[in-house]
């Protein structure tokens, strides 16, 4: 597909796209999305689904700029109102290293808080919601190991990054950033982040993992009071929880059939998700990167798998949880030996399909989101799953059918 258009004529149609989803895109995201049983609703009790994109880099990229505004912010809005995008999920964290929002536990750097502002005012301008977690299980932008390591400092007993699940001194500092963040008064809006409807949801954590108990009972414990917290202070807003969808020692059996080999990474689906504050179930799928390697590698089997995991998440979700469902991430990496265009091309297609038959059943799969967009010139940022708009017609031509595919399935509820 991306040999039958060329990257001159896309442009072309990408500035005609702007210019038409001016009226849809540009207005202010003026309502809540809140949720009713398994279905995610506006203020006005229509539905909303969605077709979104990740820009982990939002509050990087505005920090190191001359200034916000000068940033590729909202050059990556733009791009992706032209593609039907409409939901932005970009990290409301940056702990510890070179450009930190928060510097050491409670000290923030008020120049990366305003560029956190930027970027929510920007959203709101170009008519997107965001999804913004809060912290990462990763290192990158620090991370709960940047929160162990200042527990250290502090003179607390910590060894693993673990222990940012039940360490007392730590669980406070991550509190004190829900509070800070939550609170926090834009300084391009004049609004609270926790009174700002553009902000569709806080997640928890990105990806959370706990290798030291694998049950998945000591992270569905610090979810339990994390989401307790964090709705004490913010009643608005939904919560999810950032997880990938893994099962644990709950459902036994689906360990063996759902998870990849068999994997457990000390989180568990169902119970982390029965709790109350949670308003929305969370998962990840990348097979790419998650079964062997091999002939289980193939096209045939990566979507195959995809569709398997997808299908079990949304029913536990439906019957079991009676929530809506939130893909935060799905890709595929350039890096991968049989990485091809059209392979990509196909594995979208299959993944955009598989959430429309899901948000078909009773509008259950609110909407996913790519991992990740880039304008151009960002190549630096790119670990592989990186897409370009203009320079990727093909697939920008795929986001464009799911994101209208996606709105007429809304407007028939």
């Amino acid at each position: 597909m991306a040999g039958h258009m060329s990257v001159l004529p896309y442009r072309c149609y990408l500035l005609a796209l702007l210019a038409i989803a001016g009226a849809v895109f540009t207005t202010p995201a003026t309502a809540f999305v809140w949720r009713k049983g398994n279905q995610f609703l506006r203020d006005d009790g229509s539905v909303f689904l969605f077709n979104g994109f990740n820009a982990y880099w939002m509050i990087v990229e505005a920090a190191a700029s001359p200034s916000p505004e000068a940033s590729r912010v909202s050059t990556a809005f733009r791009e992706a109102a032209a593609a039907g995008l409409s939901v932005c999920r970009a990290m409301a964290f940056n702990d510890g290293g070179e450009l930190a929002l928060q510097q050491s536990p409670g000290v923030y750097n008020e120049n990366v808080f305003k560029a956190l502002d930027f970027v929510v005012s920007e959203a709101k301008n170009q008519g997107f919601h965001l999804i913004m977690p809060l912290v990462n299980n990763w290192n990158a932008l620090g991370g709960r190991a940047q929160y162990v390591k200042w527990a250290r400092a502090a003179g607390e007993n910590v060894s693993t990054d673990d222990d940012f699940y039940t360490n007392p001194t730590i669980k406070q500092y991550y509190k004190n950033h829900v509070l800070k963040v939550l609170t926090r008064v834009n300084t391009y809006t004049n609004v609270a982040y926790r009174d700002d409807p553009t902000i569709m949801a806080w997640q928890l954590i990105n990806e959370p993992r706990c290798f030291a108990d694998i049950s998945g009972r000591t992270v569905t414990a610090w979810v339990q009071e994390m989401a307790a917290y964090t709705k004490s202070v913010d009643k608005n807003h939904l919560l999810g929880t950032g997880m990938e969808g893994f099962y644990g020692s709950s459902t036994p059996d689906k360990i063996q059939r759902y998870n990849p080999v068999a994997y457990q990474a000390g989180t568990d689906f169902i119970t982390a998700h029965q709790v109350n504050e949670i308003d929305f179930t969370s998962v990840h799928i990348y097979p790419d990167k998650w079964l062997p390697q091999g002939p289980q590698q193939s096209e045939e089997n990566q979507i195959a798998f995809m569709r398997q995991y997808l299908w079990s998440h949304s029913n536990d979700s439906m019957k079991v949880l009676q929530k809506p469902m939130v893909v935060g991430e799905f890709g595929n990496n350039r890096m991968n030996p049989d990485f091809s265009e059209q392979s990509r091309n196909n594995y979208f297609s299959a993944v955009y399909d598989t959430f429309y038959r899901i948000a078909s059943v009773s509008y259950s799969l609110g909407g996913g989101m790519f991992w990740q967009l880039f304008p151009e010139g960002m190549e630096n940022y790119d670990d592989g799953f990186g897409i370009v708009l203009p320079q990727n017609p093909s697939v920008a031509a795929i986001m464009k059918k799911h994101s209208d595919d996606m709105r007429a399935l809304a407007g028939r509820a």
